[in-house]
Protein backbone atom coordinates (compact mmCIF):
# COMPACT_ATOMS: atom_id res chain seq x y z
CA UNK A 1 0.00 0.00 0.00
CA UNK A 2 1.46 3.32 -1.04
CA UNK A 3 0.03 6.80 -1.03
CA UNK A 4 0.98 9.17 -3.81
CA UNK A 5 2.88 12.40 -3.09
CA UNK A 6 -0.33 14.27 -3.85
CA UNK A 7 -2.28 12.20 -1.32
CA UNK A 8 0.38 12.76 1.36
CA UNK A 9 0.16 16.49 0.63
CA UNK A 10 -3.64 16.32 0.95
CA UNK A 11 -3.33 14.63 4.35
CA UNK A 12 -0.97 17.41 5.52
CA UNK A 13 -3.45 20.03 4.30
CA UNK A 14 -6.33 18.36 6.14
CA UNK A 15 -4.31 18.29 9.36
CA UNK A 16 -3.84 22.09 9.12
CA UNK A 17 -0.72 21.87 11.29
CA UNK A 18 -2.49 19.79 13.94
CA UNK A 19 0.43 17.36 13.78
CA UNK A 20 2.88 20.19 14.54
CA UNK A 21 1.37 21.38 17.81
CA UNK A 22 3.27 21.01 21.07
CA UNK A 23 0.72 18.46 22.33
CA UNK A 24 0.88 16.37 19.17
CA UNK A 25 4.66 16.36 19.39
CA UNK A 26 4.36 14.95 22.93
CA UNK A 27 2.98 11.76 21.38
CA UNK A 28 6.47 11.10 20.01
CA UNK A 29 7.63 10.41 23.58
CA UNK A 30 5.10 7.67 24.37
CA UNK A 31 5.40 4.09 23.13
CA UNK A 32 2.25 2.65 21.61
CA UNK A 33 3.12 -0.88 20.43
CA UNK A 34 6.54 -2.55 20.40
CA UNK A 35 8.94 0.30 19.63
CA UNK A 36 6.39 2.43 17.79
CA UNK A 37 5.53 5.82 19.29
CA UNK A 38 1.95 6.99 19.64
CA UNK A 39 2.76 9.68 17.06
CA UNK A 40 3.99 7.12 14.50
CA UNK A 41 0.93 4.96 15.23
CA UNK A 42 -1.62 7.75 14.69
CA UNK A 43 0.12 8.76 11.45
CA UNK A 44 -0.06 5.15 10.23
CA UNK A 45 -3.75 4.94 11.11
CA UNK A 46 -4.35 8.29 9.41
CA UNK A 47 -2.60 7.19 6.20
CA UNK A 48 -4.26 3.77 6.10
CA UNK A 49 -7.70 5.29 6.77
CA UNK A 50 -7.18 7.79 3.95
CA UNK A 51 -5.94 5.03 1.65
CA UNK A 52 -8.93 2.75 2.36
CA UNK A 53 -11.40 5.60 1.92
CA UNK A 54 -9.89 6.62 -1.43
CA UNK A 55 -9.11 3.23 -2.95
CA UNK A 56 -12.44 1.65 -2.05
CA UNK A 57 -14.49 4.82 -2.70
CA UNK A 58 -16.06 4.63 0.76
CA UNK A 59 -17.31 8.22 0.68
CA UNK A 60 -16.18 9.50 4.08
CA UNK A 61 -15.12 13.13 4.36
CA UNK A 62 -11.35 13.18 3.88
CA UNK A 63 -10.84 16.09 6.27
CA UNK A 64 -12.89 14.66 9.15
CA UNK A 65 -11.40 11.22 8.58
CA UNK A 66 -7.83 12.54 8.71
CA UNK A 67 -8.37 14.74 11.77
CA UNK A 68 -10.28 12.06 13.69
CA UNK A 69 -7.71 9.40 12.83
CA UNK A 70 -4.84 11.61 13.92
CA UNK A 71 -6.51 12.43 17.25
CA UNK A 72 -7.87 8.95 18.02
CA UNK A 73 -5.10 8.23 20.58
CA UNK A 74 -4.61 11.77 21.89
CA UNK A 75 -4.50 10.64 25.53
CA UNK A 76 -0.98 12.06 26.19
CA UNK A 77 0.43 9.61 28.73
CA UNK A 78 2.54 6.45 28.78
CA UNK A 79 0.03 3.66 29.16
CA UNK A 80 2.83 1.24 30.04
CA UNK A 81 3.49 3.17 33.27
CA UNK A 82 0.70 2.18 35.66
CA UNK A 83 1.25 5.32 37.76
CA UNK A 84 0.51 7.60 34.81
CA UNK A 85 -3.02 6.46 33.96
CA UNK A 86 -6.16 4.68 35.02
CA UNK A 87 -6.27 0.91 34.96
CA UNK A 88 -7.68 -0.81 31.89
CA UNK A 89 -6.22 1.61 29.38
CA UNK A 90 -7.98 -0.05 26.42
CA UNK A 91 -11.38 0.70 27.87
CA UNK A 92 -10.72 4.25 29.07
CA UNK A 93 -8.31 5.93 26.69
CA UNK A 94 -10.86 6.83 23.97
CA UNK A 95 -12.73 9.02 26.48
CA UNK A 96 -9.46 10.59 27.67
CA UNK A 97 -8.35 11.21 24.07
CA UNK A 98 -11.72 12.79 23.22
CA UNK A 99 -11.64 15.02 26.30
CA UNK A 100 -8.08 16.16 25.50
CA UNK A 101 -8.91 16.83 21.86
CA UNK A 102 -12.12 18.72 22.68
CA UNK A 103 -10.27 20.94 25.16
CA UNK A 104 -7.79 21.98 22.48
CA UNK A 105 -9.59 21.80 19.14
CA UNK A 106 -13.01 22.35 17.63
CA UNK A 107 -14.24 18.90 16.58
CA UNK A 108 -17.15 17.95 14.35
CA UNK A 109 -19.59 15.25 15.54
CA UNK A 110 -17.93 12.84 13.05
CA UNK A 111 -14.46 13.53 14.49
CA UNK A 112 -15.83 13.02 18.00
CA UNK A 113 -17.38 9.68 17.02
CA UNK A 114 -14.13 8.54 15.41
CA UNK A 115 -12.19 9.17 18.63
CA UNK A 116 -14.88 7.85 20.98
CA UNK A 117 -15.51 4.61 19.06
CA UNK A 118 -12.12 3.57 17.69
CA UNK A 119 -11.75 0.77 20.27
CA UNK A 120 -15.09 -0.84 19.44
CA UNK A 121 -16.05 -3.63 20.15
CA UNK A 122 -13.89 -3.47 23.31
CA UNK A 123 -15.79 -0.33 24.26
CA UNK A 124 -19.12 -2.00 23.62
CA UNK A 125 -21.37 1.03 24.03
CA UNK A 126 -19.21 3.38 21.93
CA UNK A 127 -20.34 2.24 18.51
CA UNK A 128 -18.97 3.72 15.25
CA UNK A 129 -21.94 5.64 13.85
CA UNK A 130 -20.52 6.89 10.56
CA UNK A 131 -18.35 5.63 7.71
CA UNK A 132 -15.31 7.54 8.88
CA UNK A 133 -15.49 6.00 12.36
CA UNK A 134 -15.80 2.48 10.92
CA UNK A 135 -12.82 3.10 8.64
CA UNK A 136 -10.61 4.40 11.46
CA UNK A 137 -11.70 1.58 13.77
CA UNK A 138 -10.66 -0.96 11.13
CA UNK A 139 -7.42 0.85 10.23
CA UNK A 140 -6.50 1.06 13.92
CA UNK A 141 -6.94 -2.73 14.33
CA UNK A 142 -4.80 -3.40 11.24
CA UNK A 143 -2.00 -1.03 12.28
CA UNK A 144 -2.05 -2.17 15.92
CA UNK A 145 -1.84 -5.82 14.94
CA UNK A 146 1.05 -5.15 12.57
CA UNK A 147 2.93 -3.01 15.09
CA UNK A 148 2.44 -5.58 17.85
CA UNK A 149 3.61 -8.50 15.73
CA UNK A 150 6.50 -6.78 13.94
CA UNK A 151 7.34 -4.60 16.99
CA UNK A 152 9.94 -2.46 15.26
CA UNK A 153 8.05 -0.98 12.36
CA UNK A 154 4.87 1.01 11.85
CA UNK A 155 2.38 -0.17 9.24
CA UNK A 156 3.87 0.44 5.79
CA UNK A 157 1.97 3.18 4.02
Amino acid sequence: MRLTKTEISEIRNHLHGLNLTKEAQLMKHFIQHGKISTYEHVLSVTRLSFYLNRRFHLGASDCELVRGAFLHDFYLYDWHNSASHERLHGFHHPAVALKNAMQRYKLSPVEQNIIRSHMWPLTLLSIPKCRAAVIVCLADKICSTYETLVRKSSFPC
